[in-house]
C-alpha cells in the first residue's frame, strides 16, 4: 500500500527513486579547507580528476597550529593606513618620572592600555622580549638580531632574559630596556622563581617573545604562558621538538642540537624571518655588529690599565689563557678554544714594539703568569665584555683564541690575530676576515695546542708592520 500510494505521487514518466544511490557523493579532498572551497567557485575544479587548482605558499606559518592554512589569499589588495608601511614611533607623551608606574603603564590590578587597530592588521610589535641562550659570546653576537628588530619595528622597546654572564653583555648595548637575569639553560629551576618570572613576563604584555634555546615542549609551553601574541623559538632538530610547535607561533630547526656550532651567523634563520619582506616593507638588511661604549665604563678602565704601567695605544691584549673559570668568554660552539701559559709565553717574545697585556679570567692566575712569563710581565684581571671592549678599544690590538676578544676587536676596527683549532672553525666565527683586519691561523691538526707557533710569530711581525705604519 506504501508503494502504491508513492507511485501514485510521483508524475507519470517518472520513475520512483532507487533505496540505494548509484554514485558516491562527492566527498572533498582532505588537504582543502573549507574556506578554500567555498570562496573558489565550481570551475576551478576539474571534472576528471576533482582536485582543486589552488596555488599553496611554500612555506606556511606553522603546520601544527592549522594544518589547513594555506596562506594569504594573492587576489586581495592592501594599501589601507593601517595595513601598509612600517609602525610608526609611539607618539604618546615620554613617561612621568615622578609617577612609580610612568605615563599609560598600569599597576597591576588596573585596566591595560587598548592596542591600536594598525598593531593587530599590520602585526606591529610595540614590546618585544628576547631570551637568549649561552653565554656572553652568544649574547655578543645576539647583537645585530636586536638592531634588525629595532630597525624593523621602529619604536619598539626591546627586554632580554639571559644568564648571570649573558646579562653583562648588554650595557654595550643601548637599544635594550631591561636585562633579566633567569637562566633558559637551566634545566631544573626553583619552582617559586619560575613562576614568579612566568608572571612578570606575562605582567608587561609583550607582542613578540624570540627565544634562541632550542626548545621542547616544556620550553615552548613557558613561552606559552607569557601570552603574547608572536611566539618564536628555535626548537630541537631531533625527537625532542614533538609538541613544542603546537604551543609556537614561528619554530625554526638548526642542523645541530648546539645552535652555538653556527658561529658569527648561527641566528640567521631567525634573522631571515625577522627581515623578512611584508607588503610594501622591503627586505631588511641584517646590520654588522656594532656596541656602544661609555665614558664611564672608559675612565674605569683607564685607570686600571695605567696602574699596571702600560699606555693608551701603546699595548697589545693577549685574550685567551687557560683557565676553569667562567669569565674566559669562550663560546659553546667551539670548546677547544684556550691555549695554556707557555704557548703564550713563545707568542709574546715575538712583539716587539707594544707592550704584551695579559688579561686573566681569576686573580690565581696572577701568579702563574708571574711564573711562567716574569715577575715583569703586564698582567690585567677583566671578566666583564663591558671592560674587554674599552680595554680594547684604548689598544693597538688584540692576540687571542675564539673568545669575544677577538668579536669586541672588530667592532672597534682594532686589528687582530686569531688562533683557531681548525681552518673550518676559523671560516664559520671569523667570515671575511680580511675586511676586518684580522689575521687567522688554525692548526693543521684540528686541536689548538699543536698550532704552529713559528706561523703566528711571522703573522705577529706582520702584525708589528701594519702597526707601525698606522
Amino acid at each position: 500500500m506504501a508503494a502504491t500510494t508513492r507511485n501514485y505521487l510521483l508524475p507519470k514518466n517518472q520513475k520512483p527513486f532507487s533505496h540505494f544511490l548509484t554514485n558516491p557523493p562527492f566527498t572533498y579532498p582532505t588537504h582543502v579547507s573549507l574556506l578554500t572551497s567555498l570562496d573558489y567557485p565550481s570551475s576551478h575544479y576539474s571534472n576528471s580528476t576533482r582536485t582543486p587548482n589552488v596555488r599553496v605558499n611554500a612555506k606556511k606559518k606553522n603546520p601544527w597550529l592549522d594544518p589547513f592554512d594555506d596562506g594569504e589569499d594573492p587576489n586581495i589588495e592592501y594599501g589601507s593606513l593601517f595595513s601598509d608601511g612600517k609602525q610608526e614611533e609611539d607618539p604618546r607623551p615620554p613617561d612621568n618620572p615622578d609617577s612609580p608606574y610612568g605615563f599609560l603603564k598600569f599597576p597591576a590590578g588596573y585596566t591595560v592600555e587598548i592596542a591600536s587597530l594598525g598593531l593587530k592588521i599590520r602585526g606591529d610589535v610595540r614590546r618585544c622580549c628576547c631570551v637568549v641562550s649561552g653565554g656572553v659570546y652568544e649574547n655578543l653576537l645576539f647583537f645585530p638580531t636586536i638592531q634588525l628588530i629595532k630597525d624593523r619595528y621602529p619604536g619598539v622597546q626591546i627586554d632580554v632574559v639571559g644568564s648571570e654572564r649573558g646579562k653583562q653583555c648588554y650595557e654595550l648595548n643601548k637599544n635594550v630596556r631591561w636585562a633579566n637575569v633567569f637562566d633558559p639553560d637551566d634545566e631544573f629551576p626553583e619552582p617559586a622563581e619560575y613562576t614568579d618570572f612566568v608572571g612578570v613576563l606575562k605582567g608587561r604584555y609583550y607582542d613578540m617573545v624570540l627565544s634562541t634555546k632550542l626548545a621542547g615542549v616544556g620550553h615552548a609551553v613557558y613561552l606559552f604562558l607569557t601570552t603574547a601574541r608572536d611566539r618564536v623559538s628555535y626548537v630541537y632538530p631531533n625527537v625532542n621538538a614533538a609538541g613544542a610547535g603546537l604551543f609556537l607561533s614561528e619554530t625554526f630547526t638548526p642542523d645541530s642540537a648546539n645552535l652555538s656550532e653556527g658561529g658569527f651567523h648561527m641566528y640567521h634563520q631567525m634573522e631571515d624571518w625577522l627581515g623578512r619582506p611584508f607588503r610594501s616593507v622591503p627586505r631588511q638588511v641584517v646590520p654588522p655588529l656594532k656596541i656602544s661604549l661609555s665614558r664611564k665604563l672608559k675612565e674605569i678602565v683607564e685607570e686600571k690599565y695605567t696602574k699596571v704601567g702600560v699606555r693608551k695605544g701603546k699595548y697589545v691584549v693577549i685574550h685567551g689563557i687557560q683557565s676553569d673559570s667562567k669569565a674566559t668568554m669562550q663560546s659553546r660552539g667551539d670548546p677547544d678554544s684556550l691555549l695554556p701559559l707557555e704557548v703564550w709565553a713563545e707568542i709574546a717574545d715575538a712583539i716587539r714594539e707594544f707592550t704584551p697585556l695579559f688579561v686573566i679570567p681569576h686573580e690565581k692566575e696572577r701568579e702563574n703568569v708571574e711564573e711562567i712569563v716574569g715577575e715583569d710581565a703586564s698582567i690585567i684581571f677583566i671578566t666583564t665584555p663591558g671592560q674587554l671592549a674599552a680595554l680594547i678599544n684604548d689598544s693597538a690590538g688584540v692576540i687571542a683564541t675564539n673568545t669575544a676578544a677577538i668579536q669586541l676587536a672588530h667592532t672597534r676596527g682594532k686589528p687582530s690575530v686569531a688562533l683557531f683549532c681548525s681552518k673550518e672553525k676559523g671560516n664559520k666565527f671569523v667570515p671575511q676576515a680580511e675586511e676586518k683586519k684580522c689575521i687567522v691561523i688554525s692548526s693543521k691538526t684540528g686541536k689548538l695546542i699543536d698550532i704552529d707557533v713559528e706561523a703566528v710569530q711571522n703573522a705577529i711581525q706582520t702584525f708589528n708592520l701594519s702597526l707601525a705604519f698606522a
